[in-house]
Parts: C-alpha cells; sequence; structure tokens
C-alpha cells in the first residue's frame, strides 16, 4: 500500500504505532480502517504527556477526550475531527462499548502523575489499563466476542515489552516506569538509571520483573495472536541480551520480525 493510499488514521498509526500498523496487515481488508481510526484514537491519548506543559492541560486535554466520546454515545453532535468522525462511525458500526473508552482514557491520567508504579503489580496493573481496553475493541471490530478470549496477559505483556524497551528514552525525559520497590531494592534512583555503572543493576532489575510476567497463551483471534508475538519477541530480545534494556540493541527489530510474525499469526494455533 502506498503512502498516499492511507487515511489520517492510517497514516497517524503508521508512523506512531507501527508494530499495531503492522499487525493490521494481517486482518481482512474490510476491517483495517476501522482498526486504524481505533489504534489513532489509542495513540492521541497516550500522547498526552509529551504535548503539554503541565499536568492541568494535560488533565484538560484528556477531559476533551472523554467528553467528545461521551457526545458519541449520548447521541450529540460529533465534532468534525480527523479521528472522532471515523470514530462516532466505527463506535456505531460495532456497537463497541464506551466503559472501554473510559478506561484507557483514565489510564492515561497516571503518566501525568509522574510517580513510579509501588511494585511490579502496579507496573502490570498499568500495562492492564493502558492496553486491556484497546484489545478488547480490536477484538470485537475484527468480529470476535472479547469475553471469550484471554486478553489480559497478552495486554500485560505487550505493554511490558513496551515499557522496557523505552527505558533509556523516558530516562531522558526524567520519566521512569518501573517500580519503586525494586528501584529502592536495588539502590536505583530515576536519575541515576541512565549512568553507565548502573547497567549492571538495573539488568538484575529488569530480570526480577521479567521473572513475573505473563505466562504465555495460544489465542485465536488475530491482532491477540500478533500481540502475543510481539511480545514474546521483544521480550525474549531482552533476556538474550542479557536484560540490558539502556542498550541500543534493544530498539532495533528482531531478526525477521515481520516473517516471523506472519508465521505465528498465519500457521500457529
Amino acid at each position: 500500500m502506498s503512502k498516499k493510499a492511507l487515511s489520517y488514521c492510517g497514516e497517524l498509526v503508521r508512523q506512531a504505532d507501527a508494530d499495531r500498523f503492522i499487525l493490521s496487515m494481517f486482518v481482512p481488508v474490510g476491517v483495517r480502517e476501522d482498526l486504524w481510526t481505533l489504534f489513532a484514537f489509542n495513540c492521541e491519548i497516550a500522547k498526552t504527556r509529551d504535548v503539554v506543559s503541565e499536568t492541568t492541560l494535560g488533565l484538560i486535554r484528556l477531559q476533551w477526550w472523554r467528553d467528545e466520546i461521551g457526545k458519541i454515545y449520548e447521541g450529540g453532535d460529533v465534532s468534525p475531527h480527523e479521528i472522532l468522525k471515523p470514530l462516532s462511525e466505527v463506535i456505531k458500526r460495532y456497537g463497541l462499548p464506551r466503559e472501554h473508552f473510559d478506561q484507557l482514557i483514565y489510564a492515561r491520567e497516571f503518566d501525568l502523575e509522574d510517580v513510579l508504579p509501588g511494585n511490579v503489580e502496579g507496573l502490570f496493573n498499568y500495562c492492564d489499563f493502558t492496553t486491556a481496553p484497546l484489545l478488547a475493541l480490536a477484538v470485537q471490530i475484527c468480529g470476535d466476542d472479547p469475553s471469550q478470549e484471554v486478553i489480559q496477559p497478552i495486554a500485560i505483556n505487550y505493554a511490558l515489552a513496551g515499557v522496557l524497551r523505552s527505558t533509556a528514552y523516558y530516562a531522558r525525559q526524567g520519566r521512569c516506569l518501573l517500580p519503586e520497590e525494586l528501584m529502592r531494592n536495588h539502590c536505583i534512583s530515576r536519575d541515576k538509571i541512565i549512568e553507565e555503572d548502573m547497567r549492571g543493576d538495573m539488568a538484575m532489575l529488569i530480570k526480577d520483573i521479567l521473572i513475573q510476567k505473563m505466562p504465555c497463551i495460544k489465542p485465536d483471534n488475530i491482532i491477540l495472536k500478533g500481540s502475543a508475538a510481539l511480545s514474546d519477541m521483544y521480550l525474549k530480545q531482552i533476556i538474550s541480551n542479557d536484560y540490558d534494556v539502556m542498550s541500543s540493541v534493544i530498539m532495533r527489530d528482531p531478526y525477521l520480525k515481520v516473517l516471523r510474525l506472519y508465521w505465528r499469526t498465519k500457521f500457529c494455533s
């Protein structure tokens, strides 16, 4: 597909959420645009912390999205917005539940608080809240029943891989999503994460987290299959790199990523 053929939502997802854009290539053509619309909405709320200068402005931005989503469900006038307009049609077409959108917006308020998860359970809760509702909506758009799929462990592992791979990026912004309890146990503070002599302690901390990652499951839905396959590849890449998430190697695509992803989604049951 050429770049010019993409809609606004499709191009946004291609640039801001490349992995989910790749996953969308494995679903029937008829639902791709609807998935792009959903994923574009997620991109917009997920970037809130990065585009505001203070917490209050971030909360206002998230409240705007909450109010606009509310208008869709309450039958009000839909904003002529590049994402909201097609999203209103997607919501009506598939009967998507409002609660998932509210949960996703609420979860992003945590990003604005600039606090660390208290422990590993808190980190996993963050991963769950920011990803499971999105996957449930995607499953429904694909024509499957979210209640018949085990979504939570896939959501947690997928988001966890993203959080760990972004550790260095977050650190350069003065941000950290690693568990405060483990940071304290390993004598690491957020301002010391990027220091070279802390990499050994950091590796042990990451290992402590991954020991507790969710067990692998084999879902039926193709988006869930792909999400599980991606997280598996990324987490194995971290482990094979001796848990050094500060290494630039972590941000490289795993070997033959797209081919392996295609195989896992199409032929592995």
